[in-house]
């Protein structure tokens, strides 16, 4: 393997030959096109609901951002790699190109006259966000190695810091632009707002930028590019689809895709070694800071995304924020990282150094994960605010930072394929952290969800603690679904209060009155589900008309035997019925009573009928009464236990969520302590400065 050493011949120093107002005008185009990926990443996450109900693919609904990540994530070393040979601008063209047809592609999926192109609408998205993926890989690779090629050493932190907020600032405005163009105009404007600012960038760049080649002279390592799309593609899908629960670890689909990724890992190490121009020079590693380096970002990937994919989890199922708000309550941790991305960029470019700046972040970021970890089902939302800004704090600086110490740790041609080499790492440890966070959520909850649905158990009485205990045994078993869906908005108590204060007053007009409107919400409410067997078995069984028109009805049926027994005249057939032991017992004693003569004579007949009656009325009142008060008793203290049923419930689900997501940060303490100890073994690299007095002699080169 031959390693270039030595400055191509023809190397250009666009640092020190641009004047500062094109430089800034580049950037613009530049941050720009970075803005359309970081956005793409957070607005389509808003509308997928509703694209998912028009293109009728619920089956095909985590895909959508699968694809994307695939292909974004695997081919960014090869664009860095190729932005060396043949200069950043024709590349990142090439990549916005692409990025805006996939995204008018994505647009049009599901339109008529596409017909069934790959099976169908969400097949076609799908297809066209993976096109989408293939154009954002370049946007995010490229981007981040123009500053160096743009600006000095001294300068670069300052500039970096501004990518750093471009994606902070993407993760506020992508749902809130998501949720309007969705509700208010159509969901496939998510798509098409990309174009306008897409052909804003191009222009920018195609009319301003230079060409900013490296001076690389070398063949592309094709052999090399395949092989790792063939190595990341396999590991990405196996960790997204083993932490989806699409197949079990051990199944062999997973097994598989393992295999054929680490058996590619190997010839992809054994090409790069022995390849002129390697997709990704194994000589990197040979320096520490790149090395060192290279850990850090895939350690601080995992704690990243973790701790946003986390956070936005804990504040729907414990804070009770709804799921389309998930995304902007997570405002104050964005802040902080703007605040430190910039805030670290612009003291870095004074202080010459950047190291400190790593440390003393990964430290906050380190203290912010602490204090995540002690989040628990009573936090108040003005607590995890504070937690959300001392974690952003901690990670801002790793955006900028990091990327410039690879960059100067380099040579300047190598600077694309470090560049890109560094956010790989960084890609990778988030998909690679979010499957191990994933399956320990999945994991922790089950087991904290019995826990907690005991401990609900054992602090009731009567059904309630027998229901809830079941529930406990069921997800211990594997038997039961009660952790339900990970995503919904939990019902908070006093909600779920007021539906069972309406359900008591819908079930005493239903029972007293016989209510029709008050019936039919009574049989339909949601939460009959939740009470003991007994009760709803009481609840669907209220009479029509309500318990008095039932008691009515009885008396009625009573006095039509009585009264057919007494007119036959049969005395045998009168004493039969007052042995009748359904009767009410003075009922009884009084047939008992008839005398057999009297029932010879009609007159005799109908005044015994009339004394009977009298009776009968006189108790039926009385009856009424007393049946309503046991009945309404009774389906009253069902629906008091199904009640405390579903406030335990809730509460246990609560606490068991917290706190496991609260044990997830307690694992990112220790990615955060290990990224720091990587950061801790990189060179102290002092970031070169301009001489005194020394200026840059502006001239416009290749434009």
């Amino acid at each position: 393997m031959s390693a270039h050493t030595a400055e191509p011949e023809g190397r250009i120093d666009y640092a020190k030959t641009l004047d500062l107002p094109t430089k800034r005008l580049i950037l613009l185009g530049v941050l720009l096109g970075l803005f359309l990926s970081a956005l793409d990443q957070t607005i389509v996450s808003t509308a997928l609901p509703r694209i998912t109900q028009e293109l009728n693919g619920l089956s095909l609904y985590s895909w959508v951002t699968t694809a994307y990540l695939l292909t974004n994530t695997a081919l960014v070393p090869i664009y860095g790699k190729l932005s060396d040979l043949y200069g950043r601008k024709p590349i990142l063209m090439i990549g916005i190109v692409i990025f805006l047809i996939g995204s008018a592609l994505c647009g049009l999926s599901g339109e008529p006259f596409l017909g069934n192109l790959f099976g169908g609408g969400m097949m076609q998205l799908v297809v066209f966000r993976g096109l989408q993926g293939v154009g954002a890989a370049a946007l995010g690779s490229v981007a981040f190695a123009i500053i160096a090629d743009l600006f000095e050493p001294v300068d670069r932190p300052r500039y970096q810091g501004l990518f750093g907020a471009v994606f902070g600032l993407s993760s506020v405005i992508g749902p809130l632009l998501g949720g309007f163009l969705t509700d208010q105009v159509s969901w496939r404007w998510v798509f098409y707002v990309n174009l306008p600012i897409g052909l804003i960038a191009l222009a920018f760049i195609a009319s301003k930028m230079p060409r900013l080649a490296s001076g690389l002279k070398a063949k592309v390592d094709w052999l090399g590019a395949f092989l790792i799309l063939v190595f990341a593609v396999p590991l990405l899908l196996a960790l997204t689809w083993g932490a989806d629960g699409n197949y079990a670890w051990g199944s062999p689909q997973i097994l598989g895709l393992f295999a054929l990724s680490a058996v590619s890992l190997i010839a992809f190490l054994f090409v790069e070694s022995r390849h002129e121009s390697p997709i990704l020079p194994l000589t990197l590693f040979k320096n520490p800071t790149f090395a060192w380096g290279a850990l850090a970002r895939f350690m601080i990937g995992a704690g990243f995304l973790g701790a946003i994919l986390f956070l936005s989890l804990y504040l729907v199922q414990v804070q009770g924020v709804s799921a389309t708000k998930a995304g902007t309550a997570t405002i104050p941790l964005t802040v902080g990282l703007i605040i430190g991305a910039i805030g670290s960029g612009q003291i870095a470019s004074r202080m010459g150094r950047y190291k400190p700046l790593m440390l003393i972040g990964l430290i906050a970021a380190g203290l912010g994960f602490f204090a995540l970890s002690t989040l628990n089902a009573d936090s108040s939302y003005g607590s995890v605010v504070f937690r959300m800004v001392l974690l952003g704090l901690g990670l801002g600086p790793a955006l900028p930072l990091y990327t410039t110490a690879l960059q100067l740790a380099v040579k300047p041609w190598e600077i694309g394929v470090a560049t890109s080499a560094g956010q790989f790492f960084q890609q990778m440890g988030s998909t690679i952290g979010t499957a191990i966070f994933g399956a320990i959520l999945t994991a922790g909850v089950s087991s904290n969800l019995a826990t907690q649905f005991a401990a609900q158990a054992a602090s009731n009485q009567g059904t309630v603690a027998t229901t809830l205990q079941k529930i406990s045994d069921d997800i211990k078993s594997g038997n039961s679904k009660t952790s339900g869906d990970r995503s919904a908005t939990p019902e908070k108590p006093e909600d779920i209060q007021a539906r069972f204060a309406t359900l008591r007053e819908n079930l005493t007009r239903a029972i007293q009155t016989g209510d029709q409107q008050a019936l039919a919400a009574v049989k339909n409410d949601p939460f009959i589900k939740t009470l003991p067997e007994n009760a709803r078995t009481q609840l669907t069984g209220i009479p029509e008309g309500g318990v008095p028109a039932q008691v009515k009805a009885g008396f009625a049926q009573t006095y039509a035997t009585v009264e057919q027994a007494v007119n036959s005249g049969d005395a045998a057939q009168v004493q039969a019925l007052a042995g009748n032991t359904q009767l009410p017992q003075a009922l009884r004693d009084n047939l008992a009573k008839i005398p057999a003569p009297a029932l010879a004579s009609p007159q005799a007949r109908a005044q015994i009928l009339a004394g009977i009656k009298q009776g009968l009325d006189q108790g039926e009142a009385q009856a009424e009464q007393q049946a309503t008060q046991q009945a309404l008793s009774a389906a009253l203290s069902g629906v008091n236990d199904g009640e405390k049923i579903t406030l335990a419930s809730a509460r246990a689900a609560k606490v068991a969520f917290a706190d496991t997501i609260s044990s997830i940060y307690r694992y990112s303490i220790v990615v955060a302590a290990l990224a720091f100890l990587a950061t801790l073994m990189m060179p102290n690299l002092e970031i070169p400065r301009r001489a005194k007095g020394e200026r840059a002699q502006p001239a416009h080169v290749e434009i």
